[in-house]
């Protein structure tokens, strides 16, 4: 376990592999729909490189919806209790505290083939300012965890492997960060998942 920043903490092989393989599962169902996984379109007329599937509420730049207007027009899969409980376990193992009071609500999951990469961001659509809870299976990445005031330096280069969980919180909630790049082929096929990486992240939206 290492604190990255106040309230960022990297916790290496996390979930076991039998919880990596239910992942996968789940995310390979979410990704049928009803609102299916897609290259999310930006409003200045870009494509994000990873594709998205939401749980629970549906993100589209920069906002929540019940209804996935800008795909099509369905609502998303509920958000699952069993998620929710994986969330707060989370949260209680990276902080060293009970997460009993953290309900998450909403989950993006990110598939990023090789050449996908997520550029410097916060997460600051939610109404909440809950920790983030972010899960990795598949290829390793960098991930890149930098400041709350600028997209440039300083930051923190930290390698994401199949397994691992980052949560993020407190006075780093809404830090920027971003994933440069992805290590194809450093993955374990036993996970279910061939190629690529899968990243899970779980919020609480802060909405009704």
């Amino acid at each position: 376990m290492r604190e990255i920043a106040p309230g960022a903490v990297h916790v290496p092989g996390w979930l076991t592999l039998e919880e990596q393989q239910h992942l996968v599962r789940a995310c390979r169902e979410w990704a049928r729909g009803p609102v299916p996984i897609r290259h999310t379109a930006l409003p200045g007329g870009g494509v994000m490189s990873v594709q998205t599937v939401c749980v629970g509420w549906h993100w589209q730049p920069y906002r929540y919806t019940r209804l996935a207007h800008d795909v099509n027009g369905r609502k998303v899969a509920d958000f699952p209790d069993w998620l929710g409980e994986l969330g707060r376990r989370a949260l209680a193992d990276a902080y060293g505290r009970p997460g009993d009071d953290y309900a998450p609500d909403t989950a993006l999951i990110n598939f990023y083939d090789a050449q996908a990469k997520m550029g410097m961001h916060q997460d600051k659509d939610e109404k909440s300012d809950a920790p983030v809870v972010s899960l990795s299976i598949g290829d390793t990445c960098l991930f890149r965890f930098g400041n709350t005031e600028t997209r440039g330096k300083p930051y923190t280069d930290v390698e994401l492997a199949s397994g691992d969980l980052f949560v993020f919180g407190g006075p780093s909630r809404l830090a920027y960060h971003g994933v440069p790049k992805v290590h194809p082929g450093t993955g374990d096929p036993a996970t279910g998942l061939a190629s690529g990486r899968l990243n899970i992240t779980m919020r609480v939206t802060g909405l009704r």
